[in-house]
């Protein structure tokens, strides 16, 4: 942000600055991916950026939206819609974050503006300037570190692996071996993987997770870290071993994500004997992961040694040729065999077939976002909810003759940015004290009465401090955002502070009120027909599952590993948005329960079996 926007404040063009701080929150997207499709996502949103700052610089030229009337009017409806075609666009592609939150500020910055027929082109050139900026630096980090996204992502599973053995750790007094209410009643379909039934007994004593049911708070846990290693494989591209690649697969990041699988599915049968060391070991595993150095990072020799298989309670995969009765000890022969091989050099990948590397890739996403087909209606109420949202807060202002009008059509859609009216509301609080918070920050600022320059560098420090805590914390977020959209709107425009900063409240106020209303109101039964097909595609995988154990080909394992984890992880995810709806999904919570108990076990036989 500092680099497009400092030159133009230090030659007195601080107000055209704002234009290329816009294009430049392109950097805020895809910062986890991979840089190949890292580029591909912030070209698509530099793009966006500059059609959006174009698109409202334009409007503001024409309709002239400051003067009021039917041009302040046209502005709102225009606002409203982009806040609706940003949100689909984002939760269509996946982007998480305050994707439809920025693409929406740009434009309503933009269209709020005094522009006229000739800034038109200079401010898209600079929002387009200011994009591509954001573009190379967030690509330069290849040239240092070409590997770092992928330790990131093996380094969040390994995390989310570590809390699953937290939770079972803590939960291990209370585990049992039967079913809801001591029941011992056969899993749907009245087949049981492994002899075992959902709704009772199930081997080595607990549910899977080694909890002890679906109310120890585990299940939650355990979805976080499925969710997680599945994006870990498609982070590196590859999908889940199978059986003759276990023992031949390259680098540590590959191995580290063969052992997370191992360890995560076979836990559904039996958890660890020492869940809080593993947990250990895992976090020191993680902080190799992230470290900065550009060697690749070792494999810890004791997520290699047999005490640590032994403990995990997997049975240990023969070697090739083996009998079928062949060792014992681990499952986790992904863990075993890699890692004690990792620090002598170990063997190669095993060399790629048919599939290419991008093949596996695209279809490792495909399966972890799921089909396309119906998820449309799940994806147009959120729309339709921040579109009416935004639209009756940007009007409810121009009523009310806010200044800024448009920051009440930006609170809305923050709040609005959310899964579920559950959600929304935790967001409207969040906002409301972080808004509080950040008028005082922002007051401080501006009392100082700082140059343009010095304001540049203020609300470049803010942006910073916004990108590091909102993925943390979303309230913490907000006490940053507030600032920096506020002295941003001061920078362009400047105004007295009093009047900024009453503005900002009353705008942020009406802003939250709407979209709380809105989402109360909207009711809808889209998420609970989510959940309804994600059961039915959960128990459709399992079935494929158990018709591929009894077909016995190794070969089908991992694809039919990666569908069935990806649809428990939609079902939990499912259930969870319909939860937070006002209109409830019509599904026996134990049904859910058992057909997610099942997927677990049937992953567990795979594993074994590959």
């Amino acid at each position: 942000m500092a680099l497009p926007a400092l030159p133009m404040a230090l030659a007195g063009r601080a107000d055209q600055a704002v234009y290329a701080m816009l294009g430049s929150f392109t950097t805020t997207f895809g910062r986890n991916l991979p840089y190949a499709r890292r580029a591909r996502v912030l070209a698509v949103v530099a793009v966006a950026m500059t059609a959006c700052v174009g698109c409202g610089a334009a409007l503001a030229a024409w309709a002239q939206p400051r003067n009021g009337g039917a041009g302040a009017a046209l502005t709102v409806a225009a606002t409203a819609l982009v806040a609706g075609l940003a949100k689909l666009a984002c939760d269509a592609a996946r982007l998480g974050g305050l994707g439809a939150v920025l693409l929406l500020f740009s434009f309503a910055v933009a269209a709020n503006g005094a522009s006229t027929p000739s800034d038109v082109l200079p401010q898209a050139g600079l929002a387009a300037c200011g994009a591509a900026v954001a573009w190379v630096l967030a690509m330069a980090g290849r040239l240092v570190h070409p590997d770092r996204p992928q330790r990131l992502a093996v380094a969040a599973a390994l995390r989310e692996l570590a809390d699953l053995w937290d939770a079972t750790g803590r939960s291990r007094g209370g585990a049992s071996g039967t079913g809801p209410g001591g029941a011992t009643g056969t899993s749907p379909g009245g087949k049981s993987p492994g002899g075992t039934y959902p709704g009772g007994t199930y081997p080595g004593g607990a549910y899977p997770g080694g909890a002890g049911g679906p109310g120890d708070g585990a299940g939650p846990v355990r979805h976080r870290a499925t969710a997680a290693v599945l994006q870990a494989y498609r982070t590196l591209g590859v999908l889940p071993p199978s059986g003759a690649e276990w023992r031949g697969r390259g680098d540590t990041c590959v191995r580290l994500t063969d052992l997370s699988w191992s360890l995560l599915v076979g836990s559904a049968r039996r958890p660890p004997n020492d869940p809080t060391g593993l947990a250990r070991t895992l976090r020191r595993q993680v902080r190799l992961l992230v470290s900065r150095r550009r060697r690749a990072p070792r494999l810890l020799p004791e997520l290699a040694l047999p005490v640590l298989i032994a403990q995990a309670g997997m049975l240990a995969r023969p070697e090739p040729g083996a009998g079928a009765g062949a060792g014992a000890g681990a499952g986790a022969g992904a863990g075993a065999g890699a890692g004690s091989r990792a620090g002598s050099g170990g063997p190669g990948p095993v060399p790629a077939g048919p599939t290419t590397l991008r093949a596996a890739e695209l279809r490792a996403a495909a399966l972890v976002t799921g089909p396309a087909h119906g998820r449309a209606a799940v994806l147009l109420v959120p729309a339709l909810r921040m579109v009416l949202g935004t639209g009756l807060a940007g009007g409810a202002a121009l009523l009310l003759g806010l200044g800024h009008g448009y920051w009440a059509a930006i609170s809305a859609a923050a709040v609005l940015h959310s899964i579920n009216v559950r959600t929304a509301a935790q967001r409207a609080v969040q906002r409301t004290l972080g808004t509080v918070a950040g008028l005082l920050l922002a007051l401080g600022v501006l009392a100082l009465e700082p140059e343009p320059v010095e304001l540049v560098l203020v609300i470049v420090l803010f942006e910073f401090l916004l990108e590091y805590v909102v993925a943390r914390n979303y309230g913490l977020g907000v006490v940053f955002l507030t600032p920096l959209a506020l002295l941003m709107t001061d920078l362009a425009a400047p105004s007295p502070a009093g009047s900024l900063v009453q503005d900002r409240a009353l705008s942020s106020v009406l802003g939250v009120a709407v979209a709380l209303g809105c989402a109360l109101l909207v009711v809808h039964d889209r998420a609970a027909v989510r959940a309804e097909r994600a059961l039915a595609a959960c128990t459709a995988a399992s079935e494929r599952a158990e018709r591929a154990l009894e077909e016995g080909d190794p070969r089908s394992f991992p694809l039919v590993q990666t569908r069935l984890a990806a649809a428990a992880v939609e079902l939990r995810e499912a259930d969870d948005a319909a939860a937070g709806e006002l209109w409830p999904a019509e599904i026996d919570p134990t049904e859910l329960a058992a057909a997610e108990r099942r997927a677990y076990l049937l992953l567990d036989r795979l594993v074994r079996r590959g």
